[in-house]
């Protein structure tokens, strides 16, 4: 058997194309969904992120803006600057990328951002509201991740979950996800002994460790689900996950490839995100 290719690249496509719709009806009403993204320093990855972030944000009809502002900003000037954007009604939507610079500190930035604009789903108010199982912004990529199993019509209720990682980015919030969805979770981790022994009873797995290759075709059971959250640059500039991809996807009912898995669903939902935003400020404004 071969796994059938979750192809999040197509799917985020079909999302956008929907979300396009969207957001010309909201326009209609003269709503126009904003995003601003806070850019701190000249980390080039970060600066890559941010850059696709505005392109797939004009491509669906929402404006957005950067701001960049230079690595010496102190914590104090960029809250002064989250604090304007809490209280600018044209903007519906705030993200501060990640990493920040050692001396600020990123929950006080995190923390300062409104809940109703927390795109990213790191506020420990929407944070909250999801281990509780409410309406809220869901964090990015864990979102992506539970839209593409549901895109394949994947019954989660009963099923074992093991997720390898915890972050407070990925991990924990993708686990918490799954239970609300009545899965049963297991979570491992760096210092988890005999890893194999879980990872072979899974259902679903789901590998977020940042180490190429790690998992094997031996590390999974028949028919698995593999979700792969990993992205490893190799010395020849390739990209590949944490997944030994052609291998396991002999085994697995359904995988995730790298490049075109989880990634380009992470930017698909923090546009969901901030079109949900947009509406619900015009539904309180109204």
């Amino acid at each position: 058997m071969s796994a059938e290719v979750i192809n999040g690249k197509e799917l985020a496509q079909d999302l956008r194309d929907k979300m396009k719709v969207e957001v010309e009806a909201l326009q209609a009403k003269g709503v126009h969904p904003h995003l601003t993204v806070v850019l701190v320093g000249d980390d080039p990855a970060s600066k890559s992120y941010v850059s696709g972030k505005e392109k797939a944000s004009s491509e669906i009809g929402i404006s957005s803006e950067i701001i960049h502002l230079p690595k010496e900003t102190s914590e104090e000037e960029l809250l002064d600057v989250i604090d304007d954007l809490n209280n600018n009604s044209n903007v519906h939507g705030i993200l501060v990328q990640l990493p920040l610079p050692h001396h600020i500190k990123e929950q006080s930035v995190i923390e300062a951002i409104d809940p109703k604009k927390d795109v990213d789903g790191f506020h420990p108010v929407n944070i909250g509201r999801m281990m509780t199982n409410q309406e809220t912004f869901l964090p990015c990529t864990p979102y992506g991740i539970l839209t593409m199993l549901k895109s394949c019509h994947i019954d989660l209720e009963g099923k074992h979950a093991v997720i390898i990682g915890r972050s407070n980015i990925v991990g924990k919030p993708v686990g918490q996800m799954l239970l609300n969805e009545n899965a049963t979770v297991t979570y491992c981790h760096s210092r988890t002994k005999y890893l194999k022994t879980y990872t072979t009873k899974a259902d679903i797995l789901i590998v977020a460790i940042g180490q190429p290759h790690v998992i094997k075709e031996d590390d999974i059971k028949e028919g698995a689900i593999v979700i792969d959250v990993g992205i490893n640059r190799l010395e020849d500039g390739t990209l590949t996950g944490d997944v030994d991809f052609s291998r396991v996807k002999q085994k697995a009912s359904y995988i995730t490839p790298v490049p075109h898995g989880v990634g380009p669903m992470t930017i698909t939902m923090l546009l969901q995100n901030t079109i949900q935003t947009a509406k619900g400020l015009t539904a309180s404004e109204g």
